[in-house]
Order: C-alpha cells, then structure tokens, then sequence
C-alpha cells in the first residue's frame, strides 16, 4: 500500500511489503484508505491528465518507446475502475508527446502542457538531457514532473528541483553493487568507458569511489562520444589499459555498439552494464555475440522478485508482461519506469483526495510504494525515490538477461 512518509528512512524490501501489501495497480484502482468506494467505475466528466514527453524518436527512442508501451498498457490497467481521488474515480488520460530526443523541443512540450489548467502533472524523458530541459519548467509552473532518466543531477540540488522526482537509481547505488560484482570476480583492475552527458558523468563520480572502497584498480577512464563517430577509438583507447574488464556506463544504443567496438578492438574479459543498458536494443541479434556473459546492475524487474510474486505487484507485473507480449511480440525486461511514475501520480491523487498541483507535490514527496520496477520511498529532502534493495546483478545467458543475485 502507499503510505505517507513521516521523514527519511531506509527501508527494506520486505519492510515495505508487509507495511504496503496489497496495492499497486489493483490498490490503485480498488480501495480507498480502507474505506470501499460505492462507485466502481470511472465518473463521466472528471480525469486525472498527465503529460507525457518521451523520445519516441531519435537517439533516445531505444529506451523512449519501451516507456510509451508500458505507459499505455498500466494507464488501461488503471481505467478499468478509475483512480479514487475524494468521492470521485477518476479516468486518467495520458497525452503522449513525441520530443524527438530533443531538449529544447522537450522544454517547449513541457511548457504547452504545464500551461493547461486541466494537466495535473508530468512525466517522461528518458535521457538526462531532455529531462533537464523540463525541470526549469516544471519549476516555473508548479508542475509536478516524474523523470524517467538515469542522472543524479535530475533530482538535486533539491532547493531547485522542489516539483522535480526521478524514479531511476542513483548513480551510487549501481556503481556500488557492480564494484561489488567486480570485486567478487576477481578482477584487480577495470576500465571505465563513460558516455558523455551527465548520465556518464554521475556514473564516473559514483564508480570512482565505488571502485576505491571495493580496493579494486581503476585503469582508465574513456569518454564515449556522443554517436556511433568515434566509439571505435574509444574503444581502443579501454583496451590499450590492459585492464581485467570494462565497465561501460551508457544507456541504450550505445551500450551494445560500444560492447560491440570493444570486442572489435579485442577486449575478450568481462564486460559490466550500469541499469541504462536494459532494452531490447541490447539483445538484439547484431549485438548478441558481444553482450553474451556480459554482467548489468539492473532492478529486480528485469527477472522477476520471489517475494513481489506472490504479491498484488507481481500480480501487476505479470499482467503488464502478459499483455506487452501480445501486444507487441517479446519483453526483455525493462524497467517500466513510465509505468512507475503513472503509479506514483495516481496514488499521490488519492492519498491527497485532489488532483491539484500543489498537493500532488506534496503527497508524492511523502510516498512509500512497491512499483512496477522497484521499491520507492520518497521523502520531502529526497526526490531520487528507488531504494538500493531494489537492485539485482544479472548476466546474458543464451541471449536473455539471467538474474545472479
């Protein structure tokens, strides 16, 4: 169940269960604080409307379009009774816009939706750059806005990014577990090879100290350019370190082009994938013969949580997987973050009986909730809401991702 926070805390996941069973999806669309809703079906008239911005086109679209998916079949899920916000259930309606992998076009579909009295929040973007273009926004309109992108520069300085929440890791926690990961295999000294941006550059901060604490060798840090132009010699510049294995920090495309440039230029160790890496790109037949044996920090999503399973998140989880694959063929394990932050909108709605925007804010920075990818816990001086105990090591086994730990 979603609960208001009174405060920080750390939190497990079996803590968060046992305090939050049974809600989700189903809870979302089922009881109300306890109380049974007489009405059981949306009310004519009323909705709950976010704004969605996504990069259904253009670099971003290998993580962009997965999220749309995912979007559509939770917002139904949803429908099918309506969010319970006060005496009402509302219908959620969710505007889709394509900002092309864009920031400035993502800005400017931020600022056309935050500009509409009947849009109630924000989600999306999937890059940290599109994702930074929207928070002065967001800022500026009192629109409460759920990123979808890997960067922890999205939910802080917190002064500044009040309206702001991001439902992906943090840096540090990844970094952590693959240091660990690293460490635990034996290998003295890594390579890491960064993309650009400030996904990357959280990334190289974060893997620094984890790398240091783990007492094993970095050898090298390598900037991947921006692009396919260039990867090829990023690539030989990592395995000119000589080091026992690459950590490549990078979302899809370019985590499976730059696994693929570094087998090319003749690195036969391990290869390590921060959580950006998980898409279906990566596993595709192109990209299979470099990313096999390849380790990722991903969260438990990606294989399924024994205890989520028996649970309404699992419940919820299996039906999204169920009707992805017959909508759209395959699933390969994404993190449904859009379906998150849909979750996270919706319940902050109906813990806050009002879909004002100010209110959302406030119910959405004291919200603790087992979602769809991992476990979130929210907090008025924390915004970066995915607790560490959501996260799982997993490695490509016969081209699928296969859950270690």
């Amino acid at each position: 169940m979603a609960t208001p926070a009174t405060g920080p805390s750390v939190v497990t996941r079996r803590g968060v269960l046992a305090a939050a069973a049974g809600t989700l999806l189903l809870g979302a669309c089922g009881r109300d604080g306890g109380r049974e809703n007489a009405v059981t079906r949306p009310t004519p008239g009323h909705e709950l409307v976010v704004g969605a911005t996504l990069e259904l086109s253009g670099p971003g679209a290998a993580l962009g379009v997965l999220q749309q998916r995912a979007l559509a079949i939770s917002a139904a899920a949803l429908n099918e009774k309506g969010v319970a916000v006060g005496n009402l259930r509302r219908t959620v309606r969710v505007e889709v816009l394509d900002n092309r992998s864009n920031p400035r076009l993502a800005a400017q579909q931020a600022t056309e939706l935050g500009r509409r009295d009947d849009v109630h929040a924000l989600l999306g973007a999937t890059l940290a750059e599109t994702s930074m273009s929207v928070i002065g926004v967001a800022q500026k309109l009192r629109l409460p806005f759920v990123s979808l992108a890997f960067g922890d520069s999205i939910a802080v300085p917190l002064a500044q990014r009040t309206y702001v929440y991001k439902v992906t890791p943090d840096a540090g926690d990844v970094a952590r577990r693959l240091a660990q990961l690293v460490s635990a295999e034996g290998l003295r000294q890594v390579v890491l090879l960064a993309e650009d941006g400030l996904h990357g550059d959280s990334g190289v901060r974060a893997m620094r100290g984890a790398l240091r604490t783990a007492e094993v060798g970095l050898a090298r840090t390598v900037r991947l350019p921006t692009g396919k132009a260039g990867l090829a010699r990023a690539a030989e510049q990592a395995v000119a370190a000589r080091a026992d294995g690459v950590v490549v920090w990078a979302t899809a495309p370019t985590s499976g082009a730059a696994a693929r440039a570094l087998r090319a230029a003749g690195h036969d160790g391990e290869v390590f994938f921060d959580a950006g890496a998980v898409a279906e790109e990566t596993l595709e037949a192109a990209n299979l013969p470099a990313v096999e044996g390849a380790y990722a920090v991903h969260p438990s999503s990606l294989g399924g949580s024994t205890i989520a399973n028996s649970s309404a998140t699992g419940r919820a989880y299996r039906d999204l997987v169920s009707t992805y694959i017959r909508a759209h063929g395959s699933y390969r394990g994404f993190a449904p973050y859009a379906s998150d932050a849909l979750l996270l909108i919706s319940t902050a709605a109906r813990l806050a009986d009002s879909v004002d925007r100010g209110r959302l804010r406030a119910y959405l920075q004291n919200q603790v909730t087992d979602g769809l990818a991992g476990m979130y816990s929210f907090t008025p001086i924390r915004h970066s809401g995915m607790d560490r105990h959501s996260l799982g090591v997993y490695r490509v086994d016969g081209g699928a991702w296969n859950r270690l730990s």
